[in-house]
């Protein structure tokens, strides 16, 4: 008696849970690729005769199953190959069969041609093309399926069959944006599993083979990567079948979600310095860079196979080196053996001859195999050392360079404390790269500040570098900045240790090496400064000036600071953060030039500035005089000179205003408003400011809060507005000023806190919340510094458990890096001077951050 469909369908699903039961073994992956695939291939076929077809009609494996692999809940790809005389009987069974598998829960992904349909399809389509190459015999006449094969293959134009995939290829790295983003796709993504798929079709389409062994025998492998391949291969096939069992469906994305339940399944566990997952992704990304190391030189070697042409004459370079067909090449194929040095060399000529594109493919193989000789005695060798500097001083083409020495392993060799941090994921919410691709992208925008192309992108940061003296030492901090990452401890004093040993010991300049050990150990620093402190306060500027020593640290910290923000996440860097840098940095330069700051000489200057901007306003030069009979000094030293003569043009006339005033402009940066608010004080007023934009999905970035000596509140606000246009500023500035205005009017009870998903980042990764009270150095207000995983309503939230306080708000920097929040608070308050009331009062806000 036939089993009905339930019975069949569970079959099904306990034989692929007894094939993967609490898989953790990547040495069985391939084992169990197969089983799985064989399982399937019989009940097919049982399936398949059930129904009497004649045996013209073949039913054949196709893609990844016609590999003879097939992961837990990937598709069945399937060719139902027709003779020409197909009857309808035939088709109905054919759609019979179609059905039936559906109805067992197999995804499967089938079409059903004639031999003329296929080819037909195979010439319009490289994705066809491509899945006929890799194809098995499930159920149907064997010869009729070799005939099958012999056409597909005599088909194919093996040249066009090449280029075709390599612009795939090119664009589905382009698509996946590199091997480095957090969240890699583990069968499309740069050093992934189709990378690997790529090199067996290019081998059948030339008639090579189908597997590392046959490319082994065709001299286009060695032993040693074949081992290698086959490992990545293994480790790239296990991520894949836990992402299936971990997901319960086809995703091939090492999502957050998941990054967690795939540790513990390989048995990772978290440590003071790294995370489980951190621990995993480490795996990950070391396999796809053996796979990016390797593949470009196995297709050069196929290019050069099917190419079948005499070699192109050499044009020699040196006494080592020569290109040929725009490649570099070694003149000795076994010159690094006996001149160790020439490693070094290669990327230095690459360098200094920039009309070659690229490394011919035994050099490559070469230069990989080489690698095991830079070890100590190479790092020692003052050869290797000039060289070293040498590629770092070029005028060009040095992060192309250190990207190929990354990419082969050679740059890892050499500086060991690089090699440790290749592949590091950094949770910190805000970082999208890996440590080792972050660094990278650091000296990749140092690189551009000093490239006249790139001018127009950073031009403040390339007037400064132009007239930097020896720049290398910029590109040497930017290499050491995170290079202590997950050791424990602080990484920039670690990096210090490092970046001040690497310079002594290739005999820089003392001064030079002192500055890059500065630079790494306070590269954070400027960042801190500008995004905590009040940049606009003469003592800030004082005490940062006195940090900094001279104009050289300056400018450099300067163009390391802004080089390491834009190297985190295109997110993080926005018009505030680079105003907020610039004036820091102009403040600071200032105070270099003129020595102690005078607190009189700075207010006076800068209301000597406002009333000169308040003239261009067309204002008398009495006119703000009576307002600011109600400001003291607090106020002119929060505000810059701008900001003074907006809010004094604003208010002339009206400073005893009954009803609120709400003013708003486009920010100078042109991201975003700057937002006036002055109205009679009143009870909750920040709160209801900060739970307005937040509903409205406007970021608040910087708030000033001041108290005028009449009573009324003087607040602004630079808030951030994603996806908006200049165009669009006109009828947001209404939007503000009209409906934040009625809002402050109608004072009613405050609305309930925003909510809303967090993101999975912070959910998979969450950050244990912060909170510190501590008063400032004037013993005359306290700093409250809150760290927390940003989400919707957050600061509104902040603001109400102060103000139940009765905790007045002087000022806040809100500085939000990625989905991390880090804000901070000048606060008063009679619940500050009580050790139980500020006990309560942290308690609070920390159930408030948790939420």
């Amino acid at each position: 008696m036939p089993e009905s469909l339930p019975i069949l369908k569970q079959r099904l699903l306990n034989a692929r849970t007894a094939i993967f039961a609490d898989y953790n073994d990547p040495q069985q992956a391939g084992h169990l690729l197969v089983e799985w695939a064989s399982y399937v291939d019989d009940f097919l076929a049982e399936r398949w005769q059930a129904l009497n077809l004649s045996p013209a009609v073949c039913l054949i494996a196709v893609g990844g199953y016609g590999r003879g692999q097939l992961f837990p809940c990937s598709d069945v790809d399937l060719l139902i190959l027709l003779p020409d005389n197909a009857t309808d009987a035939t088709l109905h069974k054919v759609e019979q069969f179609v059905g039936m598998m559906w109805d067992l829960g197999l995804e499967i992904g089938h079409s059903v041609r004639t031999l003329a349909d296929c080819l037909h399809e195979a010439e319009r389509d490289i994705t066809v093309q491509t899945a006929m190459l890799e194809t098995r015999l499930v159920s149907g006449d064997s010869l009729i399926y070799r005939d099958f094969e012999r056409a597909i293959q005599h088909a194919l134009d093996p040249v066009a069959f090449f280029e075709a995939k390599l612009l795939e290829q090119q664009q589905r790295h382009e698509r996946h944006q590199g091997a480095y983003k957090l969240e890699p796709n583990v069968k499309e993504a740069p050093g992934s599993l189709r990378d690997l798929h790529l090199l067996i079709w290019l081998a059948r389409a030339m008639g090579i083979g189908h597997s590392w062994y046959s490319l082994e025998r065709a001299q286009l492998l060695t032993p040693h990567e074949v081992r290698k391949i086959k490992r990545a291969e293994r480790l790239l096939w296990s991520f894949r079948i836990a992402l299936h069992l971990t997901a319960g469906r086809r995703e091939d994305r090492i999502l957050f979600d998941y990054q967690n339940s795939l540790a513990l399944r390989f048995g990772y566990r978290n440590t003071e310095a790294t995370r489980a997952s951190e621990q995993l992704m480490s795996v990950y990304y070391r396999c796809a860079r053996i796979v990016m190391q390797l593949q470009p030189i196995l297709l050069s070697q196929l290019k050069r196979r099917l190419g079948g042409q005499l070699p192109l004459p050499a044009q020699p370079l040196n006494e080592r080196f020569q290109a040929r067909g725009g490649a570099l090449e070694i003149s000795d194929p076994h010159l690094y053996k006996h001149e160790p040095s020439a490693i070094l060399e290669t990327f230095l000529m690459l360098q200094q001859h920039p009309e070659l594109t690229g490394i011919s493919a035994d050099t490559l193989r070469a230069l990989w195999h080489a690698r095991p000789q830079i070890d100590a005695n190479f790092r020692r060798d003052p050869r290797n050392r000039e060289l070293f500097l040498t590629i770092m001083r070029q005028p060009s083409g040095t992060t192309r360079v250190l990207r190929r020495m990354n990419q082969l392993g050679v740059l890892g060799r050499y500086i060991p404390a690089f090699g440790k941090i290749v592949g590091q994921m950094q949770h910190d919410l805000f970082h999208v790269y890996t440590v080792d691709e972050h660094i990278l992208m650091v000296v990749r925008n140092l690189r551009r500040f000093a490239t006249p192309a790139f001018n127009h992108e950073y031009p403040f940061c390339s007037r400064l570098i132009e007239d930097f003296e020896r720049p290398e030492v910029l590109f040497l901090a930017g290499l050491f900045h995170d290079i202590a990452k997950g050791r424990g401890g602080d990484h920039s004093k670690l990096g210090r240790v490092d970046a001040l040993d690497f310079c002594r010991e290739h005999g820089m300049p003392i001064e030079d090496g002192e500055l890059v050990a500065w630079l790494v150990e306070h590269h954070l620093t400027m960042s801190t400064v500008a995004q905590k402190q009040d940049v606009y306060d003469p003592a800030t500027i004082e005490h940062f000036a006195r940090l900094v020593g001279n104009q050289r640290r300056l400018t450099g910290l300067y163009l390391l600071t802004v080089a390491d923000i834009r190297g985190t996440s295109p997110k993080v860097w926005n018009a505030w953060k680079s105003k907020l840098l610039e004036d820091l940095f102009h403040a600071t330069s200032r105070a270099l030039g003129e020595g102690v700051i005078s607190l009189n000489s700075a207010l006076e200057d800068r209301q000597q500035e406002s009333t000169r901007l308040m003239r261009l306003y067309g204002m008398r030069d009495d006119a703000h005089l009576p307002f600011w009979q109600e400001l003291d000094t607090v106020y002119f030293l929060r505000h810059e000179a701008r900001e003074i003569a907006w809010h004094a043009r604003l208010l002339y006339g009206r400073f005893k205003s009954p009803t609120p005033i709400v003013r708003a402009r486009l920010s100078e940066g042109g991201e975003g408003l700057q937002v006036m608010v002055y109205s009679r004080d009143q009870a909750e007023l920040f709160a209801r400011i900060c739970s307005f934009f937040e509903r409205a999905h406007y970021s608040i970035l910087d708030a000033k809060v001041y108290t005028t000596r009449h009573g009324y509140a003087l607040d602004s606000f630079y808030v951030y507005i994603p996806d908006q246009h200049d165009e669009h500023y006109r009828d947001l500035i209404g939007f503000v000023e009209y409906e934040l205005g009625r809002l402050i009017t109608e004072a009613g009870p405050l609305s309930p806190p925003v909510s809303g998903r967090i993101s999975r980042h912070l959910k998979h990764f969450p950050l244990s919340p912060q909170v510190l009270i501590r008063q400032d150095d004037k013993q005359k207000y306290h700093i409250l510094s809150i760290v927390a995983g940003d989400r919707p309503g957050l600061l509104s939230r902040i603001a109400r458990v102060l103000s139940e306080h009765q905790v007045a708000i002087h000022s806040a920097k809100i500085m939000t890096l990625g989905e991390r929040a880090e804000d901070t608070f000048q606060i008063s308050g009679a619940v500050l001077t009580d050790p139980k009331s500020m006990v309560k009062l942290e308690a609070d806000l920390m159930q408030n951050l948790g939420l």
